[in-house]
């Protein structure tokens, strides 16, 4: 029983007792109430709140509802038929002298339980994460769009390509002019030379399932390995792709992109490639000397000191 209705009793169990001590006019009077509304509730009221809830007011019947001939007839039609569509159950009834409308046969069969129950699917449960032990063992890398509110000529676009060590939080940023396989490829290089210069070796790489990573959906080139996987095998380093269609297991480069969009994208324009590539080399900086609670308080090139 809901609160409401719980303080609706209280309230005609108040009105029944002043109206059994100083008289239903008296009551009438002091409650704003009818004398019909109070003869009403006394004729229920047996001394107890319970007497005063509001009773279910749905009738019982009604004069074209369902006769038993109709539902013997639905019951045993569906037990013969149990594939049958609805329409399909719907249209032999009416050869068997059924006359009431499709939106009543649903209506009565969800009643009666006659649909088939949906089968369960399974919940998805998701691996225990596996935490890196040291810098380069897992590089998670993805794409962001530049919003196009940051882009002084509307024509330009501009793509942010993002790398960042799983177990220092170490950022590395490019810009570039297109999204696909071989600025992914140039991509790898350029961040594989970038860690190697802070003497970490960059062992795995982790990416979503993107056109400009791999091949996996595409209808005629399912087969045929990109210039991005081509590079990272040449360099030596693992690829690893995430669930599909499961951006949380990108979850440190997706939530840094978040944090790009918070304290550059939304303060800052951009009016070359040339421009924008300067003023994310400084950003990229700045992100990286920015303490982080995941590493105590300290900024990523404080953690990865530590273990270089």
């Amino acid at each position: 029983m809901s609160k409401s209705i719980t303080q609706d009793m209280a309230y005609r169990q108040f009105l029944m007792k002043y109206a059994e001590k100083y008289g239903v006019s008296r009551a009438s009077r002091k409650y704003n109430k009818s004398r019909s509304y109070i003869y009403f509730w006394k004729a229920r009221w047996d001394g107890t709140a319970a007497s005063l809830a509001c009773q279910f007011r749905r009738p019982h019947s009604h004069p074209n509802q369902h006769t038993e001939a109709e539902l013997k007839l639905i019951r045993d039609m569906r037990r013969r038929n149990p594939n049958l569509s609805m329409v399909e159950l719907w249209h032999r009834l009416r050869l068997r002298g059924y006359t009431r409308r499709p939106e009543s046969l649903f209506r009565v069969m969800r009643k009666l339980g006659l649909f088939p129950q949906a089968e369960k699917k399974q919940c998805y449960k998701p691996k225990p994460y596996q935490q890196m032990t040291y810098p380069g063992q897992r590089v998670q890398v993805d794409v962001k769009v530049v919003p196009r509110s940051c882009i002084a000529d509307p024509e330009l676009r501009l793509y942010q390509y993002t790398a960042i060590d799983e177990f220092t939080r170490l950022r590395f940023l490019a810009a570039c002019p297109e999204q696909s396989t071989f600025s992914s490829a140039d991509f790898l290089k350029r961040l594989f030379k970038w860690y190697a210069r802070r003497g970490i070796r960059v062992e795995c790489v982790q990416t979503d399932n993107g056109f400009e990573f791999i091949n996996r959906f595409s209808n005629s080139r399912r087969d045929m390995p990109t210039l991005f996987e081509k590079t990272a095998q040449e360099l030596g380093v693992c690829h690893k792709l995430i669930r599909t269609y499961t951006p949380r297991h990108d979850g440190k480069v997706e939530r840094s992109h978040r944090e790009d969009q918070k304290r550059f994208y939304s303060c800052h324009c951009f009016y070359s490639p040339d421009d924008f590539s300067k003023q994310l080399a400084v950003h990229n900086r700045r992100s990286n000397n920015f303490p982080m609670r995941p590493l105590a308080w300290l900024s990523p090139n404080e953690f990865a000191v530590q273990y270089v």
